[in-house]
């Protein structure tokens, strides 16, 4: 059982490995492994904390009945075994807290980004409001809120490049991937390391889709420059995207071509020896996480008194 503890760990080490190999991909490659990395260490994480409680939960007397245990599921000194398990069980029932926690805040911020969009009717929702602001408000049908503050701040180009970065994070359900990340992040406290990566490669992914839109980056360069110098915006909920989020200065060198590969991850070789090393990382911990239910099913078959 000692391998259960290489998923609570790979995180660690795979986190910063995701993040440099990230930002050498394009903003859909970067965007698709920083969710896969996320979601699959989120899981490995619960499922390795539940293999965790098994064996001092066996000490239970109701526990052993309902498994037909004849003797505990001993992993080393009782004492020892207990104390792990109701660790695991403590941070297990914290991580579940955590989730549940965002899940509702995450549902409250929308309901209110909604009462602030108001009744309007179709894609646009012009909200009276001093503060420059526009972001993408998902749901059915999805909105592209807007105040009148940010419309005055923008030439009418500048505003077609800002409603298609917004639309681009709608027809690409992008509040799911961050809330996903988000949501991955209360699994495990490395993975925190994850969501502002994922934000950016999302923002780039939706400054692509504008230029494109517009048929012009330096307009659509212009347009989230001029929209991010226009002033504070209001609270905003933290899965809704906006094209004043994130390093704007950065975004907007991407879509004039000035950006410079400075991460050493943009090296060809590095870059593989990065993806390689992530590989091996993700393997690793799925082949330790199988291994330990392995070992765990072998000792429950042998408390149960059958040999295999």
């Amino acid at each position: 059982m000692s391998l259960v503890w290489v998923p609570l760990l790979a995180p660690f080490l795979a986190v910063p490995a995701a993040r440099r190999l990230a930002d050498a991909l394009a903003p859909r490659r970067a965007a698709a492994l920083l969710v896969c990395v996320a979601a699959g260490l989120a899981l490995c994480t619960v499922a390795a904390l539940a293999l965790l409680v098994v064996p001092g939960a066996s000490y239970l007397p109701w526990v052993a009945a309902a498994g037909e245990l004849l003797t505990p599921l001993a992993d080393g000194p009782p004492a020892v075994t207990v104390g792990v398990s109701a660790a695991a069980a403590a941070l297990l029932g914290a991580s579940a807290a955590a989730v549940t926690v965002r899940l509702r805040a995450h549902r409250a911020d929308l309901r209110e980004a909604r009462t602030r969009a108001g009744a309007f009717h179709g894609e646009l929702a012009v909200v009276p409001d001093e503060r420059p602001d526009a972001f993408a408000l998902p749901g059915r049908p999805g909105r592209i809120v807007v105040t009148t503050a940010m419309l005055h701040a923008l030439e009418p180009a500048e505003r077609a490049a800002l409603f298609a970065h917004e639309r681009a994070h709608l027809r690409g359900r992008h509040h799911l991937l961050l809330a996903a990340a988000d949501l991955a992040a209360r699994c495990h406290p490395a993975l925190r390391g994850l969501r502002a990566p994922l934000g950016y490669a999302l923002e780039r992914i939706a400054d692509e889709a504008a230029a494109d839109a517009v048929g012009d980056r330096t307009l659509t360069a212009r347009a989230v420059g001029r929209a991010a110098l226009a002033g504070s915006p209001a609270p905003r909920p933290r899965t809704v995207l906006a094209a004043t989020a994130g390093p704007v200065p950065r975004r907007v060198a991407a879509l004039l071509g000035r950006e410079v590969g400075g991460s050493p991850a943009a090296t060809p070789r590095l870059r593989r020896a990065v993806a390689a090393g992530l590989l091996l990382c993700l393997v690793t911990t799925g082949a330790a996480e199988l291994s330990a239910a392995d070992t765990l099913h072998a000792h429950i078959e042998v408390a149960q008194g059958e040999w295999r």
